[in-house]
């Protein structure tokens, strides 16, 4: 690549990087459904002209983010993972990264949210939704060899079943209840129970479920 090339490459990603910055203000600010493209356009301190030419639409603009907050969340798992020697401990560790992205991103956890609801048959290859795809694939992947490693060692017990079914579900199931924990706030306080003691819960659940019944302690932590 020539250096001409180069430099309109880097630039043309300075941009887009740019007009993420500048959505993800405006959404967090505004709302999802309340934004528009054109201020968005202004935010950027851009022509919305120019800002179809990055993004055609706004699902465009939601999966550039999503596969954003995916790529953060792969890296939030992997540090997550490698605090730990067994695997019961990396995916007891993975859950309370996942609860604290939630809380730290609650943009990026609510157009996760969307973005899982998308119809998998619609996705095209290539697209922005396919590189969301593939993140998120990195993102279960680290989840279900914690659970492969877990089995092998015997922290987790033997007949919890095939790894990547379980990060999956262990995954759907902390979801949830963040978003429970989320949006029935006031209810749960009706009923006597803050949104950190559901979760403590959940996380507590979890390894009970997951936790040979004989097992010996973590010997060292990296």
């Amino acid at each position: 690549m020539s250096y001409v090339a180069e430099r309109r490459l880097e630039e043309k990603e300075r941009r887009r990087a740019d007009i993420l910055d500048a959505a993800e203000r405006v959404f967090a600010q505004a709302g999802l459904d309340s934004a528009s493209m054109e201020d968005i356009a202004r935010e950027a301190r851009l022509s919305r002209a120019l800002l179809y030419v990055y993004f055609p639409d706004r699902p465009a603009l939601h999966f550039a983010i999503c596969e954003r907050a995916l790529k953060l969340l792969g890296e939030r798992f992997e540090s997550a993972v490698a605090r730990h020697a067994r695997g019961l401990e990396k995916i007891e560790s993975v859950g309370r990264a996942y609860l604290a992205f939630s809380m730290e991103f609650p943009l990026y956890f609510t157009l996760l949210t969307r973005y899982e609801s998308h119809p998998a048959s619609e996705i095209v290859p290539e697209s922005a939704e396919s590189r969301c795809v593939l993140a998120g694939d990195r993102v279960h992947g680290i989840s279900a060899a914690a659970v492969a490693l877990g089995l092998q060692d015997g922290s987790i017990r033997a007949d919890a079943g095939e790894p990547y079914l379980v990060a999956i579900t262990l995954w759907g199931f902390m979801h949830g209840v963040i978003q429970l924990s989320m949006s029935k706030a006031n209810l749960l306080a009706h009923d006597g129970i803050s949104s950190q003691q559901l979760l403590s819960t959940a996380m507590e659940m979890c390894g009970r479920a997951l936790r040979a019944s004989v097992a010996a302690p973590e010997s060292t932590d990296k």
